[in-house]
């Protein structure tokens, strides 16, 4: 149905003069079949079928598909920050582009085969001139978050004395009805996230749609076969504890879908730099070398295993896109106070951005005794050191470790000039020539190789090679004392007495 909107009829019976909306082909086709129609289209013509979901082409996405081409009602099960809602959101690009509905109807109903009443009496007084309008996907998409005070009225709908009352209507009539959020999704897609937090007489209501398509409103039985496609999400913890979801609610949902962070790094990476505000209008130049972009992913990667951090809460997505965009802010803000027209990213900015990564982690109790921002901290530097090990693997850094050792220091304070802190490296023997194993050459800008002499320096700190403070910089690593000859003799008095 590739009809411009210009060309749409205006009323029934232009609709049924028009061989594509013909009423054997609209009047029995449900949005699930629809949207089955239109993804079999999309495969055999091997469209994408949900642009901007990177990282389940080969897990979620084939599972989904299924449940679609199977005319299933479904769930999304998975932690924060797994594109569950974006997920639900792109399914609007399986609907038609734009379908008839009639006009001033509150559920969208079908010119063909209206379910309210008002509809039905307006077709039957208007004939082939009852009015339509048309919809676009958009418009056909609800969504809605389950919260515990979400009630009936809400989602199913309610009786509205006031409207009885000005047409002088009985309040059980069908026509004092004020429709909730889900007859309002009719010929379309009802989205509920994080089910289990529904009351159960919610449930229950939900339950009647999905196996009766009636619904109760205050005691009145009312019949809607509701044209719909429902999908919810949920934290798969309490999608499965007991008591939290009615069993015949959850019977009647077609297909369970298990959504995960990304696998690897390159598809963090991917969705990182697809969705970070990097690319930014700006006074200056912004770059964002590799090694900074995968040591940005390398922390939520730890987070997620580090078991300081609630793993059922999930370490989100949206984590190193923060962190990312908080760290660009840094490297642009003192590109703007330098006045250098270059603004890269260095392992400082890192630890700058902290603010990004403490609001995003939910600590275990050790953890909370410890503090976020400690936590944050061991994080940004584990995760240098996890990528300076991988790019530097066999590398001889001996020279620069004993340059350190025979007394040498060296402070890079954030805000000099790129060109004066390289001319300070350049004394620490065989430096610069590790640059290429991150991607920088000779010629490239100052601002550039800084950013990369500096995160071989702080991996060499990440893994405890050499020291680092506030006041003196980079600079020897601190030797354990070795204990006394006495002192020795006590530990292992100590020992034999224990």
């Amino acid at each position: 149905m590739n009809a411009n909107r210009g060309d749409l009829p205006l009323t029934i019976g232009a609709l049924r003069r028009r061989p594509e909306f013909a009423e054997e082909r609209l009047g029995r086709r449900s949005v699930k079949d629809e949207m089955r129609e239109n993804l079999i289209r999309k495969l055999q013509a091997g469209e994408q079928l949900f642009p901007g979901i990177l990282g389940y082409d080969d897990t979620v996405i084939p599972q989904l598909v299924n449940a679609i081409l199977a005319r299933h009602n479904f769930i999304l099960l998975g932690l924060r920050g797994q594109a569950k809602s974006r997920l639900l959101r792109s399914l609007t690009g399986l609907l038609d582009p734009w379908i008839p509905a009639v006009a001033g109807c509150e559920i969208h109903d079908n010119p063909y085969r209206p379910l309210c009443r008002a509809c039905r009496e307006l077709v039957a007084e208007m004939g082939e001139q009852t009015p339509l309008v048309w919809l676009a996907p958009e418009q056909r998409y609800v969504e809605k978050l389950a919260t515990p005070d979400v009630t009936i009225a809400d989602i199913i709908g309610d009786m509205d004395p006031i409207k009885a009352a000005r047409r002088g209507r009985d309040i059980s009539d069908e026509l004092t009805i004020h429709y909730g959020l889900l007859p309002r999704a009719n010929r379309g897609i009802f989205a509920i996230n994080e089910l289990p937090d529904l009351a159960a007489k919610i449930q229950v209501g939900l339950f009647n749609i999905m196996q009766e398509g009636d619904v109760q409103i205050k005691g009145y039985p009312v019949r809607m076969p509701l044209d719909v496609l429902l999908v919810f999400t949920a934290n798969p913890e309490d999608y499965t504890a007991r008591g939290k979801i009615i069993t015949p609610l959850k019977d009647r949902i077609g297909s369970e879908i298990r959504t995960h962070y990304p696998l690897s790094i390159e598809h963090g990476i991917a969705i990182t730099r697809q969705e970070a505000w990097t690319e930014r209008p700006s006074p200056v130049r912004i770059h964002v070398p590799e090694f900074l972009r995968e040591a940005v992913e390398q922390l939520a990667f730890l987070a997620r295993e580090d078991k300081r951090v609630d793993r059922r809460s999930g370490v989100s997505q949206r984590l190193p896109i923060s962190l990312l965009e908080n760290v660009v802010s840094n490297a642009e803000r003192r590109a703007l106070r330098t006045g250098e027209p270059l603004a890269v990213p260095r392992a400082l900015d890192l630890y700058a951005a902290l603010p990004a990564i403490t609001g995003k982690l939910e600590l275990e109790y050790e953890g909370e005794l410890k503090g976020a921002e400690a936590v944050a901290r061991d994080l940004v530097r584990a995760a240098i050191g996890r990528v300076h090990s991988r790019v530097l693997d066999g590398a001889n850094l001996n020279p620069i470790v004993q340059w350190f050792e025979l007394g040498g220091t060296l402070k890079l304070e954030e805000y000099a000039p790129a060109s004066a802190l390289l001319k300070r490296l350049s004394v620490i023997q065989n430096l610069f020539d590790h640059l290429p194993a991150l991607g920088v050459a000779p010629g490239d800008p100052p601002a550039l190789r800084l950013a990369a002499a500096e995160f071989i320096l702080e991996g060499l700190y990440a893994h405890r090679r050499i020291s680092r403070s506030e006041e003196v910089g980079y600079s020897a690593a601190e030797r354990r004392r070795e204990p006394s000859l006495e002192e020795g003799r006590r530990q292992g008095l100590r020992r034999q007495l224990n």
